[in-house]
């Protein structure tokens, strides 16, 4: 597996401001910088997460291996380093629709949208896209604020409605673009923003909603007040749901602040695993994200990824000193392909894990994470192997209609 570090920027914190320091009777959001950005209203009720164990055995030989899933694991002070196994964050468990990383992606934005009045939230994304997806679910929990989603999704309208494609259009109001206007997604996404608003009402886009104190509030109060969200939800605010994540994943009786652990995260635009990345080390815990690259270049991934970490810092932290430091791996997945194509027996083997664990990946997306994490664990004992579960199960069924014979297959 080829691996790429990346120069990542890093946040200088002392761990011991997780503390109160109960002698002087200071919160821990007057010391400590992490704890006072986290301080906010939240989209999520909480941020827990189911945790699995998954034991990997290859006793029938390479290329044979079979999968067993302990949804009670030990953690904490007995969190297992040893051993053929890693730890699965089931977030993809965290809401039918919408789940895994985009459900912490908007972690933080979907309480905005009420304190800032939006009316309507323009974003972009494939046709089986499970951000639009996510955004477009939201909608209906937003509707008592009025709030409407708009979706732009890339490439034609597919002959039958499925899977992701499917609830966009039944929550969300979808529009197909040509791809070589889609190339241009600002442009585009700023062009429909304004026909939204028309005349009287105004834009913003996300990356700006804190830091000018959203929108204003001379307007009339029937404007609507129309926000752009980035494909993949790919702004700074959305690494905040990940901070909330690895706070909470880094209490003691959890994975705790001491032990080396080895993160394994597929990587779509990549926003994901930049914001485990920031959120470790901001955190002074000694985690490694290994992001597997699937949609993009080793180029562009450490574009974007100094371009979130740019925005953040100013945004949330601009107090904080930055320097350099290898926290993320960019790692290319075990077959390396043009995104969107889905290998023989890859289908197979979902269906082998799903069978075995109750644990659903998909071809696409989170089986990489998978081959990935099950690959660490045969090098590694000495550290503690996660996956992250994005979600995105709906995908399979955007995939069983575009490769029918892979499906076709399952039931000989």
């Amino acid at each position: 597996m080829k691996v790429q570090r990346s120069t990542f920027f890093t946040v200088n914190l002392k761990s011991n401001l997780h503390h109160f320091h109960s002698s002087q009777g200071i919160a821990i959001s007057e010391l400590d910088p992490v704890s006072k950005l986290l301080d906010r209203k939240w989209g999520l009720q909480s941020p827990a997460t189911p945790i699995h164990q998954i034991s990997v055995s290859s006793a029938k030989g390479i290329g044979k291996l079979s999968f067993l899933n302990n949804t009670r694991p030990r953690l904490g002070d007995e969190v297992s380093k040893k051993g053929s196994s890693f730890y699965i964050l089931r977030d993809d468990l965290l809401h039918p629709l919408v789940n895994g990383n985009k459900a912490r992606k908007l972690d933080a934005l979907l309480p905005l949208l009420q304190d800032h009045k939006v009316t309507d939230l323009v974003t972009c994304g494939g046709c089986q896209s499970a951000h639009t997806a996510a955004v477009g679910k939201k909608s209906v929990s937003c509707a008592e604020r009025g709030v409407r989603s708009h979706l732009l999704l890339r490439g034609e309208q597919p002959e039958v409605l499925t899977g992701y494609n499917l609830v966009s259009t039944m929550y969300g109001n979808v529009e197909y673009v040509p791809r070589s206007k889609y190339a241009n997604r600002e442009e585009m996404l700023r062009t429909h923003a304004d026909l939204v608003a028309g005349e009287d009402g105004s834009v913003l886009w996300a990356k700006d909603l804190e830091a000018i104190d959203g929108f204003s509030t001379s307007q009339a109060a029937s404007s609507r007040k129309v926000l752009i969200v980035n494909e993949g939800a790919g702004d700074a605010l959305a690494l905040l749901g990940m901070f909330r994540l690895v706070k909470y994943l880094s209490e003691d009786h959890l994975l705790g602040k001491k032990s080396r652990v080895k993160f394994v995260v597929d990587a779509g635009t990549g926003t994901t695993a930049v914001g485990l990345g920031v959120a470790a080390m901001s955190l002074g815990l000694p985690w490694e994200i290994n992001a597997v690259m699937l949609a993009d270049t080793l180029e562009n991934y450490k574009r974007h990824e100094h371009r979130l970490l740019e925005e953040f810092t100013r945004q949330f932290l601009p107090s904080i000193v930055c320097s350099r430091l290898d926290t993320i791996k960019w790692v290319e997945r075990q077959r390396p392909r043009k995104f969107g194509k889905v290998l023989e027996g890859e289908v197979e083997m979902c269906r082998k894990i799903a069978q075995q664990t109750g644990v659903l990946v998909d071809p696409m997306y989170t089986l990489a994470a998978w081959e990935t994490a099950t690959e660490l664990v045969e090098d590694e004992d000495s550290s503690i192997v996660v996956m992250l579960h994005t979600g995105g199960t709906l995908g399979m069924f955007g995939l069983a209609q575009r490769y029918k014979s892979f499906f076709t297959n399952l039931k000989h």
